[in-house]
């Protein structure tokens, strides 16, 4: 998962003027610090993005985020 996947979701699931309040504040148990300090320090993106989850109690069938339309490649 790339960072910005990460942000995606974070926007999706908790709206985009919260997702970064949660994201800059909220201590993950399991890292000792906020999601924007371990991705700062180089942890996995799923990881930081899962253990929000598990904190916030999202659902397991909103972890992966809302489907996306499929470009259509032909029209590139």
């Amino acid at each position: 998962m790339k960072h910005s996947e990460f942000r995606r979701l974070m926007d999706d699931e908790f709206g985009p003027g919260n997702a970064g309040v949660i994201a800059a504040t909220l201590v993950l148990p399991s890292l000792l610090e906020t999601a924007d300090q371990a991705l700062d320090a180089g942890v996995d993106p799923r990881r930081v993005w899962l253990d929000v989850c598990d904190l916030q109690g999202v659902p397991e069938g909103r972890r992966l985020g809302r489907d996306l339309p499929v470009r259509d490649r032909a029209q590139d």
